[in-house]
């Protein structure tokens, strides 16, 4: 018999995959902090043989060059794959023996890279798995522009290809095991759902239902915004990462923490968006710790610039070194915890901000109030509908386009709350009177702020 174990990383989208039968396994697409994959394997009592790469990753470290190395097992990488390290190099066709009777087997999928390679898991020569990386995913597949513009629409007629292979190759009942695909911008359009078959993608998937010319221009179409730190991803990967640290960063006290601000640094408040905005150390950026705080801590931070971690607890502080350290971000400088009057200094007072909903926008906007409304989304988000009069500055861009902002009271709002809090911090940070917009935005509508449309006029 057979198992496979699911890795969730809910932060950034992925999952990670352990495969094997009763004394013997293999790793696919393996996080960069590897104790959690080794603890699976323990539980499950087996030895990792191997550890596989789909593609050089874009937007996370990988954890695989260490997990083979601390485990002995050999490192299997795409052969088309441009990497600065030893490793055993894997072609189409290429199977290894994972434990008796069970095998992997590798598939060219190029698409969401050229080199990109998927698994078939085979028991007894049945295919009973498919880890499909960037190529096929749930109602989707893996972006084709990542790699080079010139490429684009090049990949994104393989990944068609590669799709059909896989159908074709496959039988509909065989599981489809994606690494990106649960909210990674490695995805060309959201997947919806947690789990999916050859079968069901057959009959839902764009790539398996629509012809390579209306694929590929929809699918060029919708592709939304590239992180700014996917650019240092491929290049670590390529080069081989180094371990990581996870013991706990130095404390700092408040004559450090406003230290590290004067000489221009990050210092980072993992608070929810309710205790920040009620009190927090003037200067000071908001990332919850339980929001998308890798994508978008490692999106707007000059890379390389030091970063100090707040939070309430030790625990947060952990959890989000170890989150940060899947995309590049290893140690922090430093970090504090507990009450944040203890992260300021003596005669200094904690900074606030007001939040409300869209029912107290459209409330000032009544009373005639002369306020600047800031939609903080994506593009493809603004694009379904948009506060008429309000000024766009997506999220990613604002830090470098704080002086774009309008004079006055600025209310920011995104679709749900969490990017409109590190906004108003972002905003409050530099002396500007803001309100954050803390409501989902179908309430815009609800509270009678009239919505306009790109390119309408009516």
């Amino acid at each position: 018999m057979f198992f496979v174990d699911t890795l969730e990383f809910e932060g950034l989208g992925n999952r990670s995959y352990l495969a094997g039968g009763p004394s013997a396994a293999v790793v696919i697409d393996p996080p960069r902090d590897i104790d959690q994959v080794i603890a699976a394997a323990a539980r499950r009592g087996v030895r990792i043989a191997f550890v596989a790469e789909t593609h050089v990753h874009n937007d996370y470290v990988t954890g695989g060059l260490e997990l083979a190395r601390v485990t002995g097992a050999q490192y299997l990488v795409p052969a088309g794959a441009h990497v600065s390290f030893a490793r055993t190099p894997v072609a189409d066709g290429d199977t290894v023996t994972v434990d008796e009777g069970l095998a992997l087997r590798a598939i060219a999928t190029p698409g969401h890279t050229p080199h990109h390679t998927s698994y078939a898991l085979t028991e007894g020569g049945r295919g009973v798995a498919a880890f499909t990386g960037g190529s096929l995913l749930i109602g989707t597949v893996g972006r084709p522009d990542l790699v080079e513009p010139r490429l684009t629409e090049q990949l994104a007629r393989a990944q068609h290809a590669s799709a059909h292979r896989l159908a074709h190759e496959l039988d509909d009942e065989v599981p489809v095991l994606p690494t990106h695909g649960f909210g990674s911008f490695c995805s060309s359009s959201q997947a919806e759902g947690d789990a999916t078959t050859i079968g069901k993608e057959r009959e839902t998937n764009d790539a398996l239902t629509l012809d390579v010319d209306t694929f590929v221009t929809r699918m060029l179409a919708g592709l939304d915004d590239v992180p700014a730190y996917y650019a240092h991803m491929g290049p670590a990967n390529a080069e081989g990462p180094a371990p990581v640290d996870l013991t706990p960063p130095r404390h700092a006290d408040a004559e450090e923490i406003a230290s590290r601000l004067a000489a221009g640094e990050w210092v980072v408040d993992l608070r929810n968006r309710m205790a920040f905005a009620e009190g927090h150390v003037a200067g000071s950026f908001n990332f919850e710790g339980e929001g998308k705080l890798a994508t978008y801590l490692a999106w707007l931070i000059p890379w390389g610039k030091p970063v100090t971690l707040l939070a309430d607890t030790p625990e947060r502080i952990a959890a989000a070194q170890r989150e940060l350290s899947r995309v590049g971000i290893d140690r922090p400088a430093a970090a504090a915890t507990g009450d944040p009057a203890g992260w300021i200094r003596e005669g200094e007072r904690l900074a606030s901000f007001p939040r409300a909903r869209f029912a107290g926008l459209a409330a000032v906007r009544e009373r005639g109030d002369d306020v600047v409304v800031l939609d903080v989304r994506r593009d493809s988000e603004r694009a379904g509908g948009y506060i008429d009069g309000s000024v766009h500055i997506p999220i990613h861009e604002l830090h470098r386009r704080i002086d774009d902002v309008p004079d006055g009271v600025v209310w920011v709002h995104c679709a749900g709350g969490m990017r409109a809090a590190t906004a108003a911090s972002l905003l409050d940070a530099a002396g500007r009177d803001v309100v954050a917009v803390d409501d989902g935005f179908d309430a815009a509508t609800e509270a009678g702020l009239t919505l306009a449309r790109p390119g309408r006029t009516d």
